[in-house]
């Protein structure tokens, strides 16, 4: 590992400890490290703010733990449980197609392969690197918004795509360091490293590290 980003978890894991956690530590807090309600958390987290997701996965929990339970729930109920969250109509039927497809497909298990995960409707590289990497300890990069945005911001890579993000940043980040990696990077970018006018006043990582590739206005 190079001194660089060796320098740049040290300070990551320093600065973000007393910051709010992102969802999925939440969820494997509160309810396990269970690989089903990491996915489903998941899917409910696309294209929405972490502080309402959380309170929506509670919610949903509370009624439905499995998929077999998922799929009972009738249609117009899980849309009402689930409806502060965007896009409720599309998530709800997304939820109780994968519950099904698990059930029929896996056995009622969620795999624990990139490949059939993959395969699953509605489960992209993002949402499958996460439940390889959180649920199954498995080696995976989990490039959402904030990963791709500030890996590029720091000069880690030069990419247009998360798929490239990933790759790239495969070839820069030790494996034991790739959970890692996306946890820090997460929680940085909802609180630091916002998409626009990051607060570089407040940054550590400004005087040294980061180079503000592609930033315009700061706060």
């Amino acid at each position: 590992m190079n001194k660089k980003i060796s320098e740049l978890l040290q300070i990551l894991e320093r600065f973000t400890k007393d910051m709010p956690k992102p969802l999925t530590d939440i969820v494997i807090k509160e309810f396990g490290h269970s690989p089903f309600l990491i996915l489903i958390s998941c899917l409910l987290s696309l294209r929405a703010r972490d502080v309402v997701t959380i309170k929506i996965v509670r919610k949903l929990f509370k009624r439905a733990q499995t998929p077999q339970e998922i799929i009972k729930i009738p249609i117009l109920e899980l849309e009402e449980i689930i409806k502060p969250i965007g896009f409720y109509h599309t998530k709800a039927r997304v939820l109780q197609a994968v519950s099904k497809e698990i059930l029929e497909e896996f056995d009622g298990l969620v795999p624990d392969s990139e490949e059939k995960l993959l395969k699953i409707k509605g489960v992209g590289r993002k949402t499958a690197a996460l439940v390889l990497s959180q649920a199954f300890n498995k080696p995976a990069i989990c490039v959402d918004v904030h990963v791709h945005r500030i890996s590029n911001r720091l000069g880690l890579v030069k990419t247009k795509t998360p798929e490239q993000t990933e790759k790239a940043l495969k070839k820069v980040i030790p494996q034991e360091k790739w959970l890692e990696i996306n946890r820090l990077l997460v929680i940085w970018g909802q609180n630091i490293c916002t998409p626009i006018s990051p607060f570089c006043s407040k940054c550590p990582l400004k005087l040294k590290i980061c180079p503000q590739i592609g930033v315009k206005t700061t706060r």
